[in-house]
């Protein structure tokens, strides 16, 4: 039976995500799929007992072409090392500052200054859009940064997690300066478009309704002060009780020394330090690069997960020194912080491996070659429905996945030869595809993105996709309207406009609906304490 490059490419990472939606227990859920699809490998050449070499390590082909799959594969991948070493290394940072009393200068701060449950998620969401030079960088600094702050507002972590979410690869995809333009530069450079790609990213930005319509959405609810599906629960266990679904004890660390500078300058020298570094490794400043004074192209030509490292380091051993000379903490303090912060990120790492290996596993058994089958047969006939379609495509193929990055760098070619380089339905085409992606990515259980995001937040992960769903798509339906209209009228402020309505006026049809229970349970609660 023929496996490769059929429907069964997408079965190992479907079961995952059933089991653990069902379980609620992600690493079994993660490595059945896995134990799948190296089944599926195995039965596809002919010998069952290749499965166990699948699962671990694995060579499918030979020479250059050679797909490589199992944990040993995904684990040792430079890519993959380089951002388990990021993740540590904010571990780190996180640690440093807990320890010397930065994180709970900080809740000081903001409780003298945000005073409001909007007031904490606004700037949550704020925190987040500036941050958009890396969906991982903006998952765990404002996951780190805002903790306490909503805490004390008694906000809950799945309420913080999903605003983390949102703001990280839906700004990260508008944003013509970060490493997902540099990824969607690389893909369409050399595709036959006419423009660079960069270029075509920017052109897609206005049409990209997913993306924009979820900062709409954010605000809006935040306003509006209501939820609704499994969030409502989280929030009203969270403003009645107190709990508010953290993972394990926290409690910022008080030191009479420290300030708020203790928190903010290392968080500044952590942003510094990986632009620098994200720039330096695209040939900012190399003569002989691409990149050499051009920081859009630098920021094209960057390997973030390279970058990333680098200036994470840097950072580290930068706040390391200033904390000590700052004594707000002692030696021994500071070192222990190297092995409680590589400690707080394990699980963030495990399930990334898992994911990652059910990636490889999904690539070998060419989910691009069905996906692109599917969606180049659906062409004819239903031209100016196309975006609308391939939005479909691109977030089931991302949520399948688990990768937003595989999906349109499968998709983009497709769509590229699918329309007419000069006619406007390419843009439309090519932002369809990444705001498929992104949504896909962002509603994915096994999403490095999600899982990004639950570490942030020290949440529950299962918690956390399970709570942000419904929000994620709802917005995706208000999309998906979006893009069946400019697959016709093809301009981006009317489609935009006409967006901005709908998406507040679903808010307003939510609040007086499904969302009305959590207002009313809140002031019930309100009346009761006084």
């Amino acid at each position: 039976m023929e496996f490769i490059g059929t429907f069964w490419a997408l079965v190992p990472p479907i079961v995952a995500i059933v089991l653990a939606l069902i379980t609620k227990e992600t690493f079994s859920s993660l490595f059945v799929g896995i134990l799948v699809g190296a089944i599926l490998l195995a039965l596809q050449s002919g010998d069952i007992a290749n499965v166990i070499n699948y699962t671990i390590l694995g060579e499918i082909g030979e020479g250059e072409d050679a797909a490589h799959v199992g944990f040993i594969s995904a684990i040792s991948d430079p890519w993959n090392a380089g951002i388990f070493i990021f993740l540590v290394m904010l571990g780190i940072m996180v640690a440093l500052v807990n320890v010397a009393g930065g994180s709970a200068a900080f809740g000081r701060w903001a409780a003298t200054h945000i005073k409001s449950r909007v007031g904490a998620t606004l700037a949550t969401f704020v925190l987040g859009v500036l941050i958009f030079i890396d969906d991982y960088f903006n998952c765990l600094t404002v996951g780190a940064v805002m903790r306490p702050v909503t805490d004390a507002e008694k906000i809950s972590r799945a309420k913080l997690s999903y605003i983390i979410d949102a703001t990280a690869a839906p700004i990260c995809m508008i944003a013509p300066i970060s490493s997902w333009a540099a990824a969607v530069s690389a893909t369409a450079s050399d595709l036959n478009t006419g423009v660079t790609g960069i270029q075509l990213f920017i052109q897609a930005i206005p049409y990209n309704f997913y993306s924009l319509l979820t900062i709409v959405f954010i605000i809006g609810i935040c306003i509006m002060g209501f939820d609704y599906g499994p969030m409502a629960k989280a929030e009203l266990a969270a403003y009645r009780d107190g709990e508010t679904g953290s993972l394990g004890n926290e409690e910022a660390v008080e030191k009479s020394k420290a300030s708020l500078i203790d928190l903010l300058l290392p968080i500044i020298v952590l942003i510094v330090c990986c632009v620098i570094g994200m720039l330096y490794v695209g040939g900012f400043w190399n003569p002989e690069a691409d990149g050499f004074g051009d920081v859009m192209v630098a920021f094209g030509d960057t390997d973030a997960s390279v970058g990333l490292p680098w200036g994470s380091l840097i950072a580290v051993v930068l706040s390391f020194i200033y904390l000590l000379i700052r004594r707000v903490v002692n030696f021994k303090e500071a070192t222990n912080c190297f092995v409680e912060g590589f400690k707080a990120m394990v699980p963030a790492m495990l399930i990334l491996t898992f994911a990652l290996t059910l990636k490889l596993a999904t690539s070998a058994l060419g989910a691009d070659v069905f996906v692109h089958d599917a969606l180049a047969g659906s062409a004819e006939g239903l031209y100016s429905m196309l975006p609308a379609i391939i939005f479909l495509v691109a977030l089931f193929l991302a949520f399948s996945t688990g990768t937003s990055w595989g999906t349109f760098g499968i998709l983009i070619p497709i769509v590229v030869a699918v329309f007419d380089p000069t006619s406007t339905l390419l843009t439309i085409g090519i932002s369809a595809c990444l705001a498929g992606a992104v949504c896909g990515d962002h509603i994915s259980p096994i999403s490095d993105t999600t899982i990004m995001a639950s570490a942030g937040a020290n949440v529950n992960h299962i918690e956390h996709v399970s709570t942000q769903a419904p929000y994620a798509l709802t917005v995706a339906a208000v999309a998906f309207v979006c893009f069946i209209i400019a697959g016709f009228v093809q301009n981006a402020i009317v489609c935009l406009g006409i967006g901005l309505v709908l998406t507040i006026a679903v808010l307003l049809v939510l609040r007086n609906t499904v969302g009305k229970k959590s207002i009313e349970d809140r002031k019930a609660f309100e009346a009761a304490a006084e």
